[in-house]
């Protein structure tokens, strides 16, 4: 089951269930879609691979099966460098 991680992994943008700028890679790294385009080129620097829509879980599976709360935050050279 996904995380759904509650923000950008670069810029810590907040990221909700439902964002529809919220992206991910096959390992559920989490990414807002503006800096996937102008920092990241479209990949995941951890793994390198793609960057996709995060699908939304539905609201009544969210009681049963939450959000994650935990912010995850790297240091990314690519983060750190100024679109």
């Amino acid at each position: 089951m996904l995380d759904l991680r509650p923000n950008c992994e670069c810029c810590d943008k907040d990221l909700p269930n439902g964002a529809s700028d919220a992206l991910i890679c096959t390992f559920e790294c989490t990414f807002c879609a503006d800096c996937a385009r102008t920092r990241l080129g479209g990949h995941c620097p951890n793994c390198g691979g793609d960057l996709v829509k995060r699908p939304t879980r539905p609201e009544k599976a969210l009681a049963k099966f939450p959000a994650s709360t935990k912010r995850v935050r790297k240091d990314h050279e690519a983060c750190r460098q100024v679109a």
